[in-house]
């Protein structure tokens, strides 16, 4: 890939917003076009981290656990998905993904904004593309724009959402409390990470055990 022959580790951190960035969109086409995602089950997806690499972060620790009480390892794929991109889970280390740091979050330029909900979605749309007939099933965990951006890319793509969560509910109901730094809290929260692991149990019980 690229000039990947350097070591990764002596590369300079970036900053700038990554889904602008020339290393992104050649790492992506690598995924899309070179990399052999191997099928499962189910394809989880959970947005990306501030914390490199993503496995380290303790929102992604939490997340990993309650996924891991209801599914076994073989059952299901965990995809990364946000401002790097869209990348296997696997693939954390590889350059750019556990060399940037950058909070969307932050961010108060609409024009920014709408610049990656538009590339995100393309993003999306074209790993749900690539791995159409590689899953049964898609699973989103996401909230905000990353959200949105997973729904866009799923139309785009003409791939079902299986599951999403959290649901609109338990959103509404930690907006309504407002008390958090960001407007739809945190999905490591113990509302939505309870949440999450009823419905895995649910989808597993009602859904996936049945066909």
């Amino acid at each position: 890939m690229g000039d990947n022959n350097n070591n990764p580790s002596e590369k300079s951190l970036l900053t700038d917003p990554p889904f602008y960035l020339p290393e992104f969109e050649e790492s992506h086409q690598y995924i899309l076009n070179e990399y052999a995602v191997e099928p499962k089950d189910i394809g989880i997806f959970i947005p990306c981290a501030m914390r490199k690499p993503y496995s380290a972060s303790p929102s992604h620790q939490l997340i990993k656990m309650v996924i891991s009480q209801v599914f076994s390892d073989d059952q299901y794929h965990l995809v990364v998905f946000g401002t790097c991109g869209i990348v296997p889970s696997e693939l954390e280390e590889m350059y750019p993904y556990a060399h940037y740091k950058y909070m969307l979050g932050k961010c108060k330029d609409q024009k920014v904004l709408d610049d990656f909900l538009r590339i995100e979605t393309d993003r999306v749309a074209g790993y749900l593309e690539k791995t159409r007939h590689l899953y049964r099933y898609r699973i989103a965990y996401c909230l905000g724009i990353f959200r949105e951006a997973f729904i866009r890319g799923a139309e785009q793509a003409g791939v079902e959402i299986d599951l999403i969560l959290p649901t609109t509910d338990v959103i509404t109901m930690i907006v309504e409390q407002g008390d958090c730094a960001f407007q739809e809290g945190s999905l490591s929260m113990d509302e939505y990470l309870g949440e999450f692991c009823e419905e895995l149990i649910r989808f597993r019980n009602d859904r996936y055990k049945k066909e």
